[in-house]
């Protein structure tokens, strides 16, 4: 089994009857994840993908059994969504939509943690478990099981080392998009830790990018507590300093968030440092496989 979900988890997904949320609900579907329904506020009745909707999420859980929620509601409803999800007893959300206000997000981590609720997001691709499940709207087709998991603030990165992995038969245990935005719902120390504890995993890929201080402040967990090998690629080397680029985490503000100053923290904690996506076959076959 993977970290946070496998073939018997549970999911809802909110916002199901928007163009979105229907064709992504087909795409996990197809895949095996057990998606037990919708919700959409006034589409209560209805169907998608012969699945039920519901009007609220307490429903939703109360009729199908649900443990795990993934979002596509427009962004300035996902506050009041992401609460009563949690009020409704998931323990599982991912929280897709992007442009979400920041202000929002530290009031969705703050309840989240108060509550016990593992959260990933905003602007996330989701999580996916090679073979079992994926909540969100990664690219199943790229993805094998095997024993390397993947943290990723950037989608499309995640993605790209998956399928770099599996062309070179190297699976993935996990892949976890943590989020893009300045402020995420779940930290990358949180999600080492998931990595570290798992029997399934040997070893971890950490895909970053400028801005923020994720990387760094991961490079203490990595040296104190952390057993298992661990490499990672920073993103952005030429982006200049105060403009963001793509993400809205994705921006260096003075002399924090640079890619030298990520390298140098993870360098520091024992990781390897890859120049480029393209090595990082190489160095799980010398350090994951057994």
């Amino acid at each position: 089994m993977g970290i946070l979900v496998d073939n018997e988890t549970r999911v809802i997904v909110q916002g199901i009857t928007g163009r979105i949320g229907a064709v992504q609900t087909h795409w996990m579907l197809d895949y095996g994840t057990r998606v037990v329904g919708g919700v959409t506020p006034g589409k209560g009745g209805s169907t998608v993908e012969g699945l039920p909707v519901f009007d609220n999420v307490e429903q939703a859980v109360r009729e199908t059994g649900a443990t795990a929620s993934v979002f596509f509601v427009p962004a300035p409803f996902v506050l009041d969504a992401f609460l009563e999800t949690i009020d409704a007893g998931i323990k599982l959300i991912v929280v897709v939509p992007e442009h979400i206000p920041v202000n929002d997000v530290m009031k969705m981590r703050d309840y989240a943690v108060a509550k016990g609720v593992f959260a990933l997001g905003p602007t996330t691709p989701g999580i996916l478990v090679p073979g079992k499940s994926k909540i969100g709207i990664m690219p199943a087709s790229l993805f094998a099981p095997g024993r390397v998991g993947i943290i990723s603030r950037s989608g499309t990165l995640s993605y790209e080392f998956a399928g770099i992995l599996s062309e070179s038969h190297v699976g993935q245990s996990a892949v976890v998009g943590m989020g893009a935005d300045p402020v995420v719902l779940t930290n990358l120390t949180d999600i080492l830790r998931l990595f570290e504890e798992d029997p399934d995993t040997d070893g971890v890929i950490i895909v970053g990018e400028v801005g923020g201080e994720q990387e760094e402040r991961a490079a203490g967990f990595v040296v104190e507590q952390m057993t298992k090998p661990v490499a990672a690629y920073i993103c952005g080397r030429y982006s200049p300093p105060g403009k963001r680029m793509g993400h809205a985490g994705a921006i260096v503000r003075g002399s924090t968030g640079t890619v030298e100053g990520k390298q140098a923290a993870l360098g520091w904690a024992g990781v390897e440092v890859l120049e480029s996506p393209v090595h990082v076959a190489a160095w799980a076959k010398a350090h994951c496989l057994r």
